[in-house]
């Protein structure tokens, strides 16, 4: 009997000293992050995965840590490699959860970064479907996921003030989809707002969404909150300046 039990405590070390790595790796991303070392936390998210796939947690930090460092890679090819990248890791979320409203959320934030390397006019317009399609999957199974809700926003915001031929390439395309309209647009990026408060992106893009709007008073209202709010990551200095920018024009 004592036999067993050794064998059982064996065969149970590897899965504790699995554990306590992926505790101490998230950790140390965690802090990485807080120093807006985002690469750096991203490979360490990228080294729970390599011995947890299906963690969702690492999975979704490295969804958005690739889509924000893969932004601000100066060449375009590198770009879509990263943004590829991160919808593998998307993807992977709904194969190991389908009924987490995460996994589709990464998968419409991923999507929308597609569109920015996408050249080919037809998955252009797929990527701005799926964007569509993803978060409403994720907003069905939870209705107060904060980014799913701005995703939807930013989509009906991007889809109103896109140029004549792309709107047109989108509805003779793919047929279908909602008619967009900055009301929506406002509305769920001031549920994301409710949600995260703190959201400098969020609330820079609901700020133009009003000014597009035609309402001066509520888009200065935004803007100025946006400028105030604490920087958190790397991007929001630039958004927060850029937010400023737009208020001094509307002064």
């Amino acid at each position: 009997m004592m036999k067993y039990k050794w064998m059982i405590l064996f065969c149970c070390i590897p899965f504790f000293s699995i554990a306590q790595e992926t505790t101490l790796l998230f950790k140390e991303a965690v802090n990485l992050e807080t120093q807006y070392k985002e690469q750096e936390a991203l490979d360490k998210y990228r080294q729970i995965l390599l011995n947890e796939p299906g963690n969702m947690k690492a999975l979704l930090k490295a969804v958005e840590l690739s889509c924000s460092t893969g932004e601000r890679l100066p060449l375009k090819n590198d770009k879509r490699i990263t943004f590829e990248s991160a919808m593998s890791y998307a993807k992977r979320m709904v194969t190991t959860d389908s009924a987490n409203a995460e996994g589709y959320y990464a998968i419409a934030l991923v999507s929308g970064k597609m569109t920015e390397v996408e050249t080919e006019n037809k998955k252009t317009v797929q990527f701005v479907r799926d964007i569509k399609i993803n978060a409403d999957k994720a907003l069905k199974l939870n209705p107060n996921h904060a980014m799913a809700n701005f995703i939807e926003g930013k989509w009906h915001y991007e889809m109103v003030t896109l140029n004549w031929a792309k709107k047109l390439a989108v509805k003779t395309l793919y047929g279908g989809l909602p008619e967009p309209s900055l009301d929506d647009a406002i509305a769920y990026m001031e549920k994301c707002k409710a949600l995260n408060p703190y959201f400098v992106l969020n609330m820079l893009t609901l700020g133009k969404a009003y000014k597009e709007n035609r309402n001066p008073a509520k888009a200065m209202e935004t803007l100025q909150r946006c400028v105030k709010l604490p920087t958190r990551t790397m991007d929001d200095p630039v958004l927060k300046a850029e937010a400023q920018k737009i208020l001094d024009s509307l002064q």
